[in-house]
C-alpha cells in the first residue's frame, strides 16, 4: 500500500482538478439558468427547462460517452480531460440551477419591486438584496451538489482518465490486491470529501447566524 501511495496522490490531484473545474463551470451555468427561470425570459426559459430535464434524467456516464465518442462523429473532438470537465459542468449546471432557483423564489418578489422603487437598479437589487438571501437559503443544497459532483468523478475511468477509480481498478487487475486497493480508494475519497462537507456545514451556520434569508 505504501509503495503505490504516490499513484493515488497523482490520481487524487487529477480528480480534484477536474472536479473543481467542473463545479465552477456548473455554478456559472446554474446562476445563468436560474436567473432566466426567475425572470421568466421568453423562449430561453423553455430552452433552460429542456436542458435541465435532459441533464438531470440521464446518467453522467452516458453524457460522457456522448461527448467523448459521439461528438467526434460530427467533427468535434475533445481530450478526456476536457470531456470530463464538460460532462461534469453539463450535469452539475442543472442541479445548481434548481438550487439557485429555489433560493431565488423563496425571496418575496415584493423585495425586488421595493428596491426598484427606492432607486436601485435591477442588477444592484439582485446583488445587494436578493442574492444574499437566496444564497443563504440555497447553501445546503449547493454543498450537497458539490459533494455529489465530486463523487461522480468516479465514472471518469470509463474515458481513460487516470482518476482514483481508474488507479484502483488498474492495481486490482495487475496484482489482485482488491482489499488494499479499495481501502486506499475509500481513504482518498474521504480525504477529499470530508473537508468539503465540514466546510459546508460551517459556512451554512455562519450564513444562518448572520441573518441572511431570515
Amino acid at each position: 500500500m505504501l509503495k503505490y501511495l504516490p499513484m493515488y496522490f497523482e490520481a487524487a490531484k487529477l480528480t480534484v482538478g477536474i472536479g473543481l473545474a467542473g463545479i465552477v463551470l456548473s455554478i456559472v451555468i446554474g446562476l445563468l439558468c436560474s436567473n432566466i427561470l426567475y425572470f421568466k425570459i421568453p423562449v430561453l426559459k423553455h430552452i433552460v427547462t429542456t436542458y435541465i430535464e435532459i441533464s438531470r434524467n440521464t446518467p453522467l456516464l452516458v453524457q460522457l460517452f456522448f461527448i467523448y465518442y459521439g461528438l467526434p462523429k460530427i467533427g468535434i473532438k475533445t481530450d478526456p480531460y476536457i470531456c470530463g470537465i464538460l460532462g461534469l459542468a453539463f450535469l452539475g449546471g442543472s442541479y445548481m440551477a434548481e438550487s439557485f432557483r429555489s433560493g431565488l423564489e423563496s425571496v418575496d418578489y415584493i423585495q425586488f419591486e421595493s428596491s426598484l422603487s427606492l432607486g436601485l437598479k435591477p442588477l444592484q437589487t439582485m446583488i445587494y438584496v436578493v442574492f444574499p438571501q437566496a444564497i443563504s437559503i440555497s447553501m445546503p443544497s449547493i454543498v450537497a451538489n458539490v459533494i455529489f459532483l465530486l463523487k461522480e468523478t468516479s465514472v471518469f475511468s470509463a474515458i481513460s482518465l487516470m482518476d482514483l477509480m481508474f488507479t484502483a481498478k488498474d492495481l486490482i487487475g495487475l496484482y489482485y490486491k482488491t482489499t488494499e486497493s479499495l481501502f486506499l480508494l475509500v481513504v482518498f475519497y474521504l480525504i477529499i470529501l470530508l473537508p468539503v462537507s465540514l466546510f459546508g456545514t460551517w459556512l451554512e451556520r455562519r450564513l444562518r447566524n448572520a441573518g441572511f434569508g431570515a
